[in-house]
């Protein structure tokens, strides 16, 4: 999936593992996109990412014009994010214990 959201320009991409930490996951992704309609972009691009390849569908929570997504798959939690939203929100401070497997600027 990060390969993925990387082709289609997501922004500062980071796989957070949490195994250990949180009782509702094991992973984060998280990423930003610069307007709503590159969000939607991204969105469509991990569903299809995760369909294909693990034939899985995530529970979709949030809307591209609100600046967050997630997107839950049950071990791995997708977070799409305009910029001002991650700024705000700063889910890796939040999460600072999870170790960064991967951060893709």
């Amino acid at each position: 999936m990060v390969l993925a959201l990387e082709e289609k320009k997501a922004e500062d991409i980071v796989l957070l593992d949490l195994r250990g930490i949180s009782m509702f996951t094991d992973y984060f992704v998280i990423c930003s996109g610069t307007s709503d309609r590159m969000l939607r972009s991204l969105l469509k691009t991990a569903k299809e990412c995760m369909h294909v390849q693990f034939d899985r569908k995530g529970d979709i929570q949030g809307i591209p014009s609100n600046g967050w997504i997630a997107v839950d798959y049950g071990d791995l939690v997708l977070h799409l994010f305009s910029p001002e939203q991650r700024n705000y929100y700063l889910l890796e401070e939040l999460w600072a214990e999870g170790k960064i497997l991967l951060r893709v600027k």
